[in-house]
């Protein structure tokens, strides 16, 4: 049986066959995606299947990342197929150096349409780690439906994982803000790229984790994550954390980067990946998430293979 649930949106990304802005793009590759569905997917190819709670249409695009998702290894038993609501797509533009840039279609999607109640919770008694994201939280039923699922795992003391994941396109900066501010208190642990910390009302230099970990330590996290590219990983945690408090950093792998789409979900699963092994090390955890999220760049799509699973230590 699985010890990790991880839930939120799948979806289909787009990447351009050339380097040119998506207005005059003509073509380009199909790949699935959806920071969630990257995470399980990752778990998967590290031998630690997750459950996957997800929802997509009943049409050639939710077909596509069904067979996608069991073909990579992910349990099917949460993932749901929704017979009048349409795959959200996303076009992705950007480069190895800049990072990608999204532009979604995801208006009624089926996604957008998870529902409270629909993980059991002898599913919920069976798991120790439950990973969610923030763009569920950007519309109901969805949000409801996140929450639920976040307020029943801490009442059996799952240990919650949070990737704070900023998507201008899907927020006003207000309700991003209000939503984080709503859920930090019930997760354990967040992850963050400085990108995504202005909007979610962190000041100062986001790039710093003394200066951004004591924000997020305040609204409740005991451990905070910092993802920074080139520049590795950083992570702080307090007494309130089975590690206890610490400090810690690992400063990433030099690798002929393809396509980083993903790769801080690959760097979220490495984390979840090392902690629920039971690592408590987290200079060591730092150091599986960086090679996972930099074997994850050799490759284009956020879910594409390993190039070498156990190789990554």
């Amino acid at each position: 049986m699985p010890d990790v649930l991880v839930a939120g949106e799948t979806l289909v990304d787009f990447l351009p066959e050339s380097d040119t802005p998506l207005a005059t793009t003509e073509a380009f590759a199909r790949r699935p995606g959806g920071a969630p569905a990257n995470v399980a997917v990752r778990l998967a190819q590290l031998d630690r299947p997750a459950w996957f709670w997800t929802r997509v249409g009943s049409d050639p695009f939710g077909d596509f990342l069904v067979e996608t998702l069991a073909d990579r290894g992910v349990p099917d038993r949460f993932v749901e197929r929704d017979p009048s609501a349409k795959t959200t797509l996303a076009f992705v533009s950007g480069d190895p150096t800049s990072g990608p840039r999204f532009t979604f279609y995801r208006d009624g999607t089926a996604d957008t349409r998870l529902e409270p109640g629909r993980v059991p919770d002898d599913a919920l008694d069976a798991v120790e780690w439950v990973v969610v994201g923030s763009v569920p939280l950007a519309s109901d039923p969805a949000r409801s439906a996140v929450r639920d699922l976040v307020d029943r795992a801490n009442d059996r003391d799952c240990t919650l994982v949070f990737d704070l994941n900023a998507r201008p396109e899907l927020w006003g900066d207000a309700d991003f803000r209000e939503q984080v501010d709503r859920i930090l208190p019930a997760v354990d642990a967040v992850k963050a790229s400085p990108e995504d910390l202005g909007p979610a009302g962190i000041e100062g230099d986001t790039a710093d984790i003394d200066t951004v970990a004591p924000q997020l330590h305040e609204r409740g996290p005991h451990t905070a994550f910092l993802t920074l590219g080139e520049g590795g990983a950083v992570a702080r945690s307090t007494a309130d954390a089975p590690w206890g408090p610490t400090e810690a950093s690992h400063g990433g792998y030099v690798v002929d980067a393809v396509d980083t789409t993903g790769a801080g979900d690959a760097f979220t699963a490495g984390v979840v990946d090392a902690l629920a092994g039971g690592e408590r090390d987290l200079r060591a955890v730092l150091e599986r998430g960086n090679a996972v999220a930099a074997a994850a760049t050799t490759r284009a799509g956020g879910m594409a293979e390993l190039p070498d699973p156990d190789s990554v230590v």
